[in-house]
């Protein structure tokens, strides 16, 4: 119950940084894109340093959640973060909730539960065992590289997909070295996580990751990056947490209402993204 509890805040806070930093990339030129002064840029936004602020909290809560329950369970969890912040967008600006909302809020949830309540994913170590990092940094870099190369090539809404899919799969290794961390702090104390090579990982892969997601926010609509980033974050995460952490998923027949939920929350996403609520308008442009 800790690690649900914590990966909710945690999907809260990630959810509400988006929405503020797709507000701030907006107000960057096309020509920073991909470029380190693009961050520049973004420092000199107040509403951007709060979505960094919440980005902080998140992670925080994040290690928490990790700490304490599988990693196929925890990331999973994270596609709630939209939902969830429109709804809360939507109150604190006054601004009524329509239908299609409603129906995408309960689309998010309903596939959320299905596929959870389907994969039903049980053990698993704390830590990784042996060199299996070695495979998997290399696998991630050049799926990292082979996204990125391709991205370049294009421009628009395509390039802020494979952005977000590539910033998803930062967030789901930045995951996976969090978890591999915490186990050297219960094991280790405090001396084995600050010598944990993982603990400085964890932190050049966020970063990274960060980095891409601006990036994708930049160069096109929410409705093309928070789909990917949403869903991309929770199958890499599994995938890391079945093959780096030994954690199991029921297969055969289940499989077929997990990629149900995966539909519904597919679609749930793009239906929430495409609100008003999640786009950079102002209070009274959404009304």
């Amino acid at each position: 119950m800790i690690s649900v509890l914590f990966a909710v805040l945690t999907a809260l806070s990630n959810g509400t940084a988006s929405v503020l930093q797709r507000r701030a990339a907006l107000r960057v030129p096309d020509s920073e894109a991909m470029r380190l002064s693009l961050i520049g840029h973004l420092l000199r936004q107040k509403v951007w340093l709060g979505g960094i602020g919440l980005v902080i909290v998140a992670a925080v809560c994040q290690a928490v959640a990790l700490a304490t329950g599988p990693i196929a369970v925890v990331q999973p969890i994270f596609v709630i973060e939209l939902p969830a912040t429109l709804l809360i967008a939507g109150f604190v600006m006054r601004v009524r909730v329509g239908r299609t909302v409603w129906a995408g809020v309960a689309a998010v949830t309903l596939g959320l539960a299905l596929g959870m309540a389907a994969a039903a994913p049980v053990g698993g170590s704390e830590d990784v065992q042996g060199a299996a990092w070695i495979p998997a940094l290399v696998a991630t870099g050049a799926f990292e590289a082979a996204l990125i190369a391709t991205a370049l090539s294009t421009s628009g809404n395509t390039r802020a997909a494979l952005l977000g899919l590539g910033a998803a799969c930062g967030y789901a290794l930045t995951a996976a070295l969090m978890k591999d961390a915490m186990a050297r702090l219960d094991s280790d104390g405090v001396v084995g996580l600050l010598t944990a090579w993982q603990l400085y990982a964890t932190a050049a892969a966020g970063v990274g990751a960060l980095f891409l997601l601006q990036n994708a926010l930049q160069a096109g609509s929410l409705v093309a990056v928070q789909p990917m980033l949403t869903l991309g974050d929770a199958l890499i995460s599994i995938t890391y947490g079945v093959t780096l952490f030994g954690e199991e998923l029921r297969t055969g027949w289940w499989l077929l209402p997990q990629l149900a939920g995966l539909a519904l929350i597919a679609v749930g996403c793009v239906v929430l993204a495409r609100s008003p609520l999640a786009s950079a308008s102002t209070p009274q442009e959404a009304r």
